[in-house]
């Protein structure tokens, strides 16, 4: 971890690079005089502390570069009116300073960023706001001991990254993580999943299988969704909360074992007990510490540095040029709701950066119902249509278009799933406690691929043809038959030409032939007679 001073203003930049020496805290000072960018590359610092008149232009324009770039800027600020430093933290400064310079402050407060850093680095919890900094500090406390610790976060917060964040800064680091979804599981199944199975307990068992507990010993385990946990589960869950100890399905020996157990849920589980559906004793040795997840809207001020992050992810990942966003843009994202929280603004992410328009991108380059801040479910059409413009045979763009369409339709159909899911488990619940009967499931068009009980978004009549060359796509169409149809679109478009087609989908021809022979597509179809 490196902090990288400018000598603007030498007197307080050298006494607090002598602190941070004398704390064992990497150093490097540039004077006005070098080359700062230069400086920056060959240091690559965590922090850069800026010093002197920090609205020079120049400055900003170092600041703002950092946004993307990844180091924290901070600034010893000779004018202490608030409104100016709320100026300056607009401009991308993380903290202000204001002179004369408080260096015991000053130094504990980039020792905390510094740490903040390695935290977010090890763990992947990435923000800057007051509910993420809160997050962090009780990770840091809870990490050193062996109590449970219940998550509680909307779904997409984060959960089990702050659950594998407790372990790796645990004593436990070098052993077992285990994470099971306890939602996903069938009842019939989780016993044996949690606690493993002898040979011959129940028909289909041909040998003895080791459960999640079993196989997370001397670690950690971490069971996602616990609120969905039958009744007869949650007696022997509390027993080896209380006596660290349990027998396999069809076992007779009790089988001890040293976990530390880590549980999550989206829903409050204090109103599952005043219910009835939760056994009071299990929440209570659940609940001996706590963590809460704020949903992304209640902390915009983290979304463009999260953009930001998934942006120089994906950028290498799919080895990718993006050309930035817009201000109007980042305001939109910033003032969306997010329902399904940083899930789905890492989604929408990965399709902003595969599908880059080849400029900056701006408003309208953003899906309708992001520009809308609408519902998530509203009806979409794939076919000739373009922004804003008469419908074209070019086929570039309305092959752009299509794709564009495909990745909204694919985000839309992923949330609607999860919420699908979580109505689900409130329905299994509900029939479980005797509140319901059988749910009767709602019409729903023969392609769609919607469970019951929700209606399915409207889609287009399919009684008519599609126009020549358009890819027409339902819910519930697998991606990779999406993408054998948009490359069997641009070789038809090309009538053939493997370069272009690759071209106009934005991928590498080599990338282009490997898919063809991936797919089988009949590639002698589109070829010039």
């Amino acid at each position: 971890m490196k902090v990288l001073l400018t000598l603007q203003d030498v007197e307080p930049a050298v006494r607090l690079n002598a602190l941070l020496e004398s704390e064992g805290v990497q150093t490097a000072v540039v004077s006005p005089l070098d080359d700062m960018r230069a400086a920056i590359r060959r240091e690559k610092p965590d922090i850069i502390v800026f010093s002197g008149d920090l609205a020079d232009p120049a400055s900003i324009a170092l600041v703002k570069e950092q946004l993307w770039d990844g180091a924290v800027s901070v600034g010893l600020a000779d004018i202490a009116d608030e409104s100016h430093l709320e100026r300056m933290r607009d401009a991308g400064y993380v903290e202000l300073y204001p002179k004369p310079v408080n260096y015991a402050e000053v130094l504990a407060s980039l020792k905390r960023i510094l740490e903040r850093r390695r935290l977010q680095r090890l763990t992947g919890l990435i923000g800057e706001s007051d509910g993420v900094r809160e997050v962090m500090v009780q990770v840091e406390q809870m990490a050193p001991v062996t109590a449970t610790v219940l998550i509680e976060g909307e779904s997409g917060t984060g959960k089990e990254l702050v659950a594998r964040a407790l372990h790796l800064l645990s004593h436990r680091k070098n052993k077992p993580f285990i994470a099971v979804n306890v939602g996903a599981l069938p009842e019939t199944l989780l016993e044996s999943e949690l606690f493993g199975h002898e040979k011959g307990a129940f028909t289909g068992a041909a040998e003895r299988r080791l459960g999640r507990f079993e196989l997370a010993d001397r670690g950690t385990i971490f069971l996602d969704e616990i609120g969905e946990i039958p009744v007869g589960t949650q007696v022997k869950l509390l027993r080896v909360l209380e006596e660290r100890e349990f027998m396999r399905v069809g076992g007779t020996s009790p089988i001890h074992v040293d976990v530390r157990v880590v549980t999550a849920t989206n829903r409050p589980l204090r109103e599952q007990v005043e219910q009835g559906s939760f056994r009071s004793d299990l929440f209570y040795r659940l609940n001996v510490l706590r963590i809460h997840l704020p949903p992304l809207r209640e902390r915009r001020e983290d979304i463009p540095i999260l953009v930001r992050h998934f942006i120089k992810d994906y950028s290498k990942q799919h080895d990718r040029a993006f050309h930035g966003i817009s201000a109007e843009a980042m305001q939109i994202l910033v003032e969306y709701p997010w329902p399904g929280n940083v899930r789905e603004l890492r989604n929408l992410i990965e399709s902003m950066v595969v599908l880059s328009p080849g400029h900056e991108i701006h408003p309208e380059d953003l899906p309708r119902q992001i520009r809308e801040g609408g519902s998530r479910y509203l009806p979409v059409r794939v076919g000739p249509i373009l922004r804003g413009e008469e419908q074209t045979t070019g086929g570039g763009r309305e092959l752009e278009f299509i794709v564009r369409s495909l990745i909204e339709l694919k985000l839309q159909v992923e949330e609607l799933r999860h919420r699908l899911d979580d109505e689900r488990r409130d329905n299994d619940v509900r029939r479980r406690d005797g509140w319901i009967g059988d749910v009767e499931p709602a019409a729903v068009g023969a392609g769609s691929a919607i469970g019951a009980g929700v209606r399915a978004p409207a889609i287009e009549p399919r009684d008519q043809p599609p126009p020549p060359n358009v890819v027409t796509v339902v819910p519930g169409t697998k991606m990779t038959d999406v993408e054998r149809a948009v490359i069997e679109a641009a070789l038809k478009e090309t009538r053939g030409n493997r370069r272009r087609a690759a071209e106009m989908l934005g991928i590498g021809e080599r990338t282009l032939y490997r898919k063809i022979k991936e797919y089988r597509v009949p590639e002698h179809e589109y070829s010039v007679g």
